[in-house]
C-alpha cells in the first residue's frame, strides 16, 4: 500500500509539473493587454518576443512567470516528496517535465515557446552558481553579438560544463544536460537564420527605433 501512494504522488507531481509548465503565461499576458503574441514579432509566447512587442515591464513579468513554472514544481517536490534513493531523480524529472510543458504545450495543441525561461528556473534550482556563470555568459554574447538566440544557445550549452566542475551528481548534470539539448532543438530556426545570416539583432533593433 505505501509503494502505491509513494507512485501516486509521483504520478501526481509528474502531471503537476508538466500542467503548470503548459500554462502559456505569454499569451495571457499578451491577451490581457489586447495582444496576440503569436501574431506579433518572432511569434514566439516567450519573455524575448513579449517584451519585444509590448516592452520590457511585459516582457519581464513573462520570465518571472515562466521561470517560476520552472522553479516551483522541483521546490515542492523536494519540500513534498517522501525521502528515497530516487528523490534527487524525481525532483529532476519535475523540472524536465514542466520545460517539457511549455515548449509542447497540451493547451496550444503541443505547441509552445522555446523554454529558456523555464528552464532558467530549472537551473536555478539545481545550482544557482552555475546559472549565475551562465547568465554572464548569456549577457556577454547578446552584447558582443547582438543576437538572444545566440545568448541563450551558448548558456544553456555551457550549463552541464558548469555542473560538472562544480561537482554536481551525474544525475543533475544529466538532467541539465537533457534539457539543453531540448533547448537547442526548438532553437533550430534560430540556428538556421543564423547560418544564412537573417537572425535578427537586437542592436539593429535598437537602432530602427
Amino acid at each position: 500500500m505505501r509503494t502505491r501512494m509513494i507512485e501516486l504522488h509521483n504520478i501526481l507531481f509528474f502531471g503537476g509539473s508538466y500542467l503548470l509548465g503548459a500554462v502559456p503565461f505569454g499569451l495571457i499576458i499578451g491577451r490581457m493587454a489586447g495582444i496576440d503574441v503569436r501574431r506579433e514579432g518572432s511569434r514566439n509566447i516567450g519573455a524575448t518576443n513579449v517584451g519585444r512587442v509590448l516592452g520590457k515591464k511585459f516582457g519581464a513579468l513573462t520570465l518571472l512567470c515562466d521561470g517560476l513554472k520552472g522553479f516551483l514544481p522541483m521546490l515542492a517536490a523536494a519540500r513534498l516528496l517522501p525521502a528515497s534513493e530516487q528523490k534527487e531523480l524525481l525532483v529532476c524529472l519535475c523540472g524536465a517535465l514542466a520545460v517539457t510543458g511549455h515548449m509542447f504545450s497540451i493547451y496550444l495543441g503541443f505547441k509552445g515557446g522555446k523554454g529558456v525561461a523555464t528552464s532558467l528556473g530549472v537551473f536555478l534550482f539545481l545550482s544557482p552558481a552555475a546559472t549565475g556563470i551562465s547568465l554572464a555568459v548569456f549577457i556577454a554574447a547578446v552584447g558582443l553579438t547582438g543576437f538572444v538566440s545566440v545568448g541563450s544557445l551558448l548558456a544553456a550549452g555551457l550549463i552541464p560544463l558548469w555542473l560538472w566542475l562544480l561537482g554536481a551528481s551525474t544525475t543533475v548534470i544529466v538532467t541539465a544536460a537533457v534539457v539543453s539539448a531540448l533547448i537547442w532543438v526548438k532553437h533550430h530556426e534560430n540556428i538556421a537564420r543564423l547560418l544564412q545570416g537573417r537572425e535578427k539583432s537586437w542592436k539593429t533593433e535598437k537602432k530602427q527605433r
